[in-house]
């Protein structure tokens, strides 16, 4: 298996939000050694109705492009501004009460307007 080298590819390779997760991964890893913002401009399908995730990923799968394309120091791709790629309630990564003010104060600002609220490093694969 070879790792997705597009956000496109992460969702061909998501059936299930747990292989979504290790797609995402995958990609992240071939990014960091990459680094294209080719990596992130083609707009992957909507995922909402696949995983059944309320559109989780696809919020997250705009956030992810938002985020790298600003740490390229390069426009983020249109498709992350779509309606769709929002949530309208807010969705922490732990959904335990004790840590989602860390959560609130440490989300990347791409997910943060997306209303996703995971930690700092939820990028990082250190």
């Amino acid at each position: 298996m070879t790792r997705p080298d597009s956000l496109l590819k992460v969702t061909a390779e998501s059936s299930s939000t747990r292989s979504f997760g290790y797609a995402l991964v995958e990609f992240l890893d071939q990014f960091y050694s990459e680094q294209r913002p080719e990596m992130l401009a083609e707009e992957p399908p909507l995922l909402r109705q696949r995983l059944n995730d309320e559109g989780v990923a696809d919020a997250y799968l705009a956030a992810v492009a938002v985020q790298l394309s600003r740490s390229l120091g390069r426009t983020p791709p249109a498709w992350a501004y779509h309606p769709a790629r929002f949530l309208s309630r807010p969705w922490f990564a732990n959904p335990g009460p004790s840590l989602r003010a860390t959560l609130l104060l440490e989300s990347p600002a791409a997910f943060r307007e997306r209303n996703l609220f995971v930690s700092e490093n939820a990028l990082s694969r250190a």
